[in-house]
């Protein structure tokens, strides 16, 4: 179970890794410098005769470093921003797969222990069972346990307000994969401003006729937005994917909570006093 648990996150971190690097690579592949045009001759128009030398070759297009560079040192940041994000992702997106589990959250053994315990009608016994096996669940059962001489009502009160708590643990956890999915197109925005700025100073400093420094200063804006959106669209899928999951797996344990508890609808606790007559 547990090597087919790692085969499961490994392959949600190496999904979630390709969905990151991808663009990066793409990005890369189409920022690389385009083949040089083959040698001609020149001619003289006045003449029409052959002249020695070569044509001016365009102006080469930067690599993916110049990208990542070319917009100075706030770009430089906002590209390391973007990564850090991305890493982020990945990290959290494993971390609540592994969280996120039948098995993490209500343990086939902490369920079966629980259910022997109860029919033999030993409250105490369930209870030590819920300590010695920590999880999602026992955490519902044991806050159940300790309200037995409340009432059945008290009980399914408290399991309410367990579940409740449980739900919001697990909300905060897989919140902050939300929170990268949110950087994301704000770092690339904010990119995205940058370079515009970067053209609107070229062309007040009279660079209207200079196209490739502004075509370059309008690309590095628009490859941050692009960067941002990479990591923000898987993240965005797997926060939502992982919270459904989540809230099933809730209803689920509190529903098998009840029924374990089920045996506790008709139990009388007696007092000291009453005990004592006894």
């Amino acid at each position: 179970m547990k090597i087919k648990t790692m085969k499961k996150s490994a392959m949600a971190a190496i999904v979630m890794l390709g969905l990151v690097i991808a663009p990066v690579a793409a990005t890369v592949a189409l920022a690389q410098d385009p083949a040089p045009a083959a040698d001609s001759a020149l001619v003289d128009t006045k003449t029409g005769k052959a002249v020695d030398g070569k044509p001016d070759e365009p102006k080469k297009a930067g690599g993916f470093f110049d990208i990542v560079f070319g917009s100075g040192v706030l770009g430089a940041i906002l590209w390391l921003a973007l990564f850090l994000d991305g890493v982020a992702a990945i990290y959290f997106t494993v971390d609540c797969f592994i969280l996120v589990k039948p098995e993490k959250l209500m343990p086939a053994s902490l369920v079966n222990n629980v259910q022997s315990a109860m029919a033999e009608g030993d409250v105490m016994k369930a209870l030590k069972v819920c300590e010695s096996e920590p999880s999602a669940m026992s955490n519902i059962l044991s806050t159940a346990f300790q309200h037995v001489e409340d009432g059945y009502d008290v009980i399914q009160e408290a399991v309410n307000g367990a579940a409740d708590l449980e739900t919001e643990r697990l909300m905060q956890r897989l919140t902050w994969i939300s929170v990268c999915s949110n950087l994301g197109p704000s770092l690339g925005l904010l990119g995205t401003v940058q370079g515009m700025i970067l053209t609107f100073q070229a062309l007040s400093q009279g660079g209207a006729g200079d196209a490739s420094a502004l075509a370059s200063s309008i690309g590095q804006a628009l490859w941050t937005t692009a960067a941002g959106l990479c990591v923000s669209i898987p993240s965005i899928t797997v926060f939502y994917s992982l919270r459904n999951k989540a809230n099933r797996l809730i209803m689920r344990m509190t529903a098998l909570t009840m029924e374990l508890l089920k045996g506790l609808r008709h139990v009388e606790v007696l007092d000291e006093s009453q005990e004592s007559v006894a």
